[in-house]
């Protein structure tokens, strides 16, 4: 049997491990993808410390694949061997729940998580549904390719189904792993883009990635920030900062949206006198393989990228430290 080398999860909150597996072989409806980069997610914490229903040690974890298709399972007759595939936070679906009959993939009841309901990108070789996978554009990278297969679907999916036009005021709550991609995706689609962010040190990088406008949050509040603007349209939350979200909300029109796509641990305390204007507050998931598909077309027509720091796929525990200490500017990627 074919060996791999792998980084998984062995307990509850215990350090990765380079670990030796047997090269995995696809079943029916899966694929074997050969991966050549995986990005380093802070929603990877759920398979290091636990937390979601089902999940199982040891697991290798990693839900931003790119790679190549290495052998086909039984059925599947969509890809073929070689194809240059993503696949994301969204594993598979059953195609028979109510969701899924509807075409609302992302919500299925029976729903996959890649590298929480199975192993993950964390690894030489990664067994996945079929349905899971996005087909990667020419011009995107494997190593830009992941990234965007969850924090650029998370920021450009809640974008374009948000209801926003062009011309419209978008700010962007924070300049991370997400908000550096959101911030871009907003300039590219025609809107007037004001990144909020604490910092004046922040505001060079806020214009380089396309932001109209630059809001220094320990300056003046945001909600200030953006009223002294005219008012958000649409506020998109991209740091899962529970104080800083709400301290935004008041800088939105009188029908503008809250829309979050991070989610803080606290909860989020604001009085409803705002919302009688007609503010409203969304969440949104991140989307389904399409999507994913949809995400890269657009970046690799815009030439949108993130930005991103390498490691060898041994350094996994070093680039989940640093990920989680909130050094890495601004995506770190893992390579076989």
């Amino acid at each position: 049997m074919a060996k791999m080398k792998a980084v998984a999860a062995v307990k509850a909150g215990a350090p990765f491990e380079v670990v030796e597996r047997d090269v995995p072989d696809p079943g029916p409806g899966q694929v074997r993808v050969k991966v050549e980069a995986c990005g380093v997610c802070h929603s990877d914490a759920i398979t290091r410390f636990g937390g979601y229903p089902g999940l199982k040690w040891p697991r290798i974890p990693g839900h931003e694949i790119a790679g190549r298709i290495d052998a086909l399972g039984k059925g599947v007759s969509a890809f073929n061997a070689g194809d240059r595939v993503g696949v994301g936070w969204h594993g598979g679906h059953c195609f028979v729940c109510d969701p899924c009959r509807r075409g609302s993939f992302i919500n299925c009841q029976q729903g996959k998580v890649t590298g929480i309901s199975h192993d993950g990108g964390y690894a030489e070789f990664a067994v996945v549904p079929a349905e899971s996978l996005a087909r990667i554009p020419d011009g995107i990278e494997a190593v830009d390719a992941g990234p965007l297969l969850c924090a650029g679907i998370t920021t450009y999916n809640s974008l374009r189904n948000s209801g926003v036009r062009a011309g419209d005021t978008v700010a962007v709550q924070g300049i991370g792993g997400l908000g550096h991609l959101a911030v871009q995706f907003a300039a590219k689609m025609g809107m007037r883009t004001v990144a909020l962010s604490k910092g004046a040190d922040k505001e060079k990088l806020a214009r380089e990635l396309g932001a109209t406008e630059y809001t220094d949050t320990s300056a003046v509040t945001p909600a200030e920030g953006l009223q002294q603007l005219g008012g958000a349209d649409l506020i998109l939350a991209t740091a899962p900062n529970s104080e800083a979200i709400a301290a935004a909300i008041g800088g939105l029109k009188p029908r503008g949206t809250l829309l979050i796509v991070a989610a803080p641990q606290e909860a989020l305390t604001m009085s409803v006198l705002p919302l009688i204007s007609g503010k409203r507050i969304q969440g949104w998931p991140s989307g389904s393989a399409i999507d994913a598909e949809d995400t890269m077309r657009f970046c690799a027509l815009t030439g949108i990228r993130p930005r991103i720091e390498l490691f060898p796929l041994e350094r996994a525990e070093e680039a989940f430290g640093k990920m989680m200490a909130n050094q890495v500017r601004f995506r770190a990627v893992l390579t076989p």
